[in-house]
């Protein structure tokens, strides 16, 4: 069973992660001590964790993780500001990134710990 907002939310801000907004049911998060942009999307109680598009050549590595599952298709939302843009469904092109959903805070823990550290190089 997928972990709910809050529950997601709460481990957020365990490991430091800054929040910066919500707006429309997506919630824009910074890892600690940088400036690297994390989107949480809720829809009801469920969640998705987005990150940037150029962490592809490192999505088999995150989702090894057990309990951490990669969505196939981009996640595309306007309202993620930081991301590059690419057309999808619409007319003008939209701000996408790589989805993943948890199953427990021990994998979202140790996702954020490997991104961290592919962050930090």
């Amino acid at each position: 069973m997928a972990m709910v907002h809050a529950q997601i939310v709460s481990t957020l801000n365990q490991l430091q992660c800054r929040s910066n907004f919500n707006l429309h049911h997506v919630s824009e998060f910074m890892l600690p001590h940088s400036k690297e942009p994390l989107y949480l999307h809720h829809q009801g109680q469920l969640s998705t964790l987005v990150i940037r598009p150029a962490f592809e050549v490192f999505a088999s590595e995150l989702t090894g993780i057990d309990g951490v599952h990669g969505q196939y298709e981009y996640y595309h939302n306007a309202q993620m500001t930081r991301f590059p843009t690419r057309q999808h469904k619409g007319i003008s092109e939209t701000h996408y990134g790589l989805a993943f959903t948890f199953d427990n805070e021990h994998a979202l823990s140790e996702f954020l710990t490997r991104l961290i550290k592919i962050v930090q190089g």
